[in-house]
């Protein structure tokens, strides 16, 4: 009779050192090979990008300006959303158009029917930096503002405010999207101040 336990006190099948070299060591299992990335680190493949976004709704367009980019007032679902656009993508910034620019842009939407322009009032000449016309609105609990504010001489920024507890108001940098009777508010008020004019060419 062999003894099955071998000098290590173990079953001899068991023993990595008594079976070594005999029938009765196990066979290895092929190491497997470990998955490549073509990626440093592994990193997950990121998603595809998604197709270029494309104006759905009737929009008007002013420019094109720096680096090929333009503003567009167009009709989505709830109101206008003016924004600006550069390679098929809405930029989040504040609109920021050329003073000159205005009221054609406004000429083309009345044409679509998206808004009426205002009708020019108040002062012939441009309104200086830093005046606005408004249309108050809120924002949750916040109040706002849609703001038709002027620059310079040369540029027009329209965009929404809102007014911060303890901190004052605050420019929001990116696309507004309001019922077109606050845009109708804003372009009126600012006309009435001499947001609108623009210099004469020359």
């Amino acid at each position: 009779m062999v003894s099955r336990f071998c000098r290590h006190n173990r079953l001899t099948a068991q023993c990595p050192i008594c079976s070594k070299g005999t029938l009765l060591e196990p066979t290895p299992r092929p190491a497997r090979a470990p998955r490549r990335s073509s990626r440093p680190g592994g990193a997950k493949r990121a998603p595809a990008p998604t197709a270029t976004r494309l104006s759905r709704g009737p929009f008007v367009s002013a420019g094109p300006y720096e680096g090929g980019s333009e503003v567009r007032l167009e009709r989505v679902p709830g109101g206008l959303r003016l924004a600006t656009w550069q390679a098929g993508q809405i930029v989040r910034r504040a609109p920021v158009l050329a003073a000159r620019d205005l009221a054609p842009l406004l000429r083309d939407a009345a044409g679509e029917e998206l808004l009426e322009p205002p009708a020019p009032r108040g002062s012939a000449a441009p309104a200086g930096h830093g005046e606005h016309g408004a249309s108050p609105g809120r924002s949750g609990e916040l109040r706002d503002e849609l703001r038709v504010e002027r620059l310079d001489d040369d540029r027009v920024r329209i965009a929404r405010w809102i007014l911060r507890p303890n901190a004052g108001w605050e420019l929001q940098e990116a696309p507004v999207m309001l019922p077109p009777k606050r845009f109708v508010e804003a372009l009126a008020a600012a006309a009435r101040k001499g947001v609108l004019v623009s210099e004469p060419e020359g």
